[in-house]
This record gives structure tokens, C-alpha cells and sequence, in this order.
């Protein structure tokens, strides 16, 4: 591509996937990009799909897994333990991308991975996970909520999970005034990836 206003992703697949997914290694440190947040979608009891948004708390590149943190009493803890397939969701509208993402989720509860992140988190953030009642329990005003108290620094510790997103597939969508492109990047199970453009 000659034409210097064109992204080098423009109309290259490999380039293309290696921006989706460095958009996402961004958003982890990067709290003003678009990436920074993302919609997770689960599937509820009663088989409606569940969205909410997140925070990306990290990203390896390797596995292509994203993590984000939440309350153990959460019912998306709930809904992936009995269906743990998930999809993500994000647009950044300065870059004009769209990201939809399918992932397998794994909850750590009580491994390495949850203790590092835990021990990471700042004391401000930690406050959250000492919320009674628990996140989304029936509240008769907003300010019927409150926040356990003691001497034990840890005491947020017991709710506190990170959860894991295992990419196996990710459908990019860039608007450009000039025409846009889509792509599909889909892993299988020992890592072999299948690209391919599709139609806007």
C-alpha cells in the first residue's frame, strides 16, 4: 500500500492481528485507552445472555488471555462455572476498532495467579471486596450498604477472584472513511490459527 494515509494494518492480515492484539496489551497500563474496559458476556441461568463491563487487568500475549478481577459472591462467578464460554466486546472509537472476541474462562480462586493479583492491588481498590451485602443482592436504599471493618488488612481477601478469558476467536472491525475492513482470527485447540478477510 502506497497511499501514506493508510494504516500498515490497511489491508494485511498479520498486521492487521498483531494490532488487535497489541490494543489489548495497551489497554492493561493504559487507563485512557478505550481498551482499558471491556464487555463480558455470559450466559444467565435461565439461558438470556448477561453483559458487563470490566477492566483489563492484564493481558499475555502467549495464551492470548485477558483477566479481570471480581467479587467471588458476583453471579457472572455463577454463570461461568456452569457455561465458562464467554464473549468480550470492545470498541476504541479514536482508532475506529471494534474488537468481538470468543474466550473459554477460567476462575481462580485459589491459586497463583489470584494470590499475585491480589497482592497487586492497591489498598483503595481492595475496599471493594468488603461490601455487604454482596454485589447485586437486593438493596432497599443506596445507602443501606456498608463496608466490613476490622484490624485484618486481608479481610476483602476472601472475595476476592481473577478470572481468566482464553481467546480462541477474535473478529476485528476497522471504519475508515475510505473503506472498511473486517477480519476473523480463530485458534484451535493446539494454537494453530485460521485467518481470513470478511465483508464489512
Amino acid at each position: 500500500m502506497t497511499d501514506q494515509s493508510f494504516p500498515p494494518y490497511y489491508d494485511d492480515l498479520d498486521a492487521t492481528r498483531e494490532h488487535a492484539l497489541a490494543l489489548l496489551t495497551r489497554g492493561v497500563k493504559d487507563r485512557r485507552s478505550a481498551m482499558h474496559t471491556f464487555t463480558v458476556g455470559t450466559i444467565g441461568p435461565d439461558g438470556t445472555p448477561r453483559q458487563r463491563t470490566v477492566v483489563n487487568r492484564g493481558y499475555d500475549a502467549e495464551t492470548r488471555a485477558l483477566r479481570f478481577h471480581t467479587d467471588a459472591r458476583s453471579p457472572k462467578l455463577d454463570e461461568l462455572r456452569r457455561d465458562p464460554r464467554a464473549s468480550v466486546h470492545v470498541y476504541d472509537p479514536r482508532a475506529k476498532v471494534q474488537l468481538r472476541m470468543d474466550a473459554r474462562a477460567t476462575i481462580h480462586a485459589a491459586d497463583a495467579l489470584r494470590q499475585a493479583a491480589w497482592d497487586a492491588t492497591r489498598d483503595f481498590s481492595r475496599e471493594c471486596y468488603r461490601v455487604v451485602p454482596a454485589p447485586g443482592d437486593v438493596a432497599e436504599s443506596p445507602s443501606a450498604i456498608a463496608f466490613t471493618r476490622g484490624d485484618d488488612p486481608e479481610e476483602g481477601a476472601k472475595n476476592f477472584v481473577a478470572v481468566t478469558l482464553q481467546i480462541h476467536a477474535l473478529e476485528w472491525l476497522y471504519l475508515a472513511h475510505q473503506g472498511h475492513r473486517r477480519a476473523r482470527f480463530a485458534w484451535d485447540e493446539t494454537g494453530n490459527l485460521e485467518q481470513t478477510w470478511l465483508v464489512p
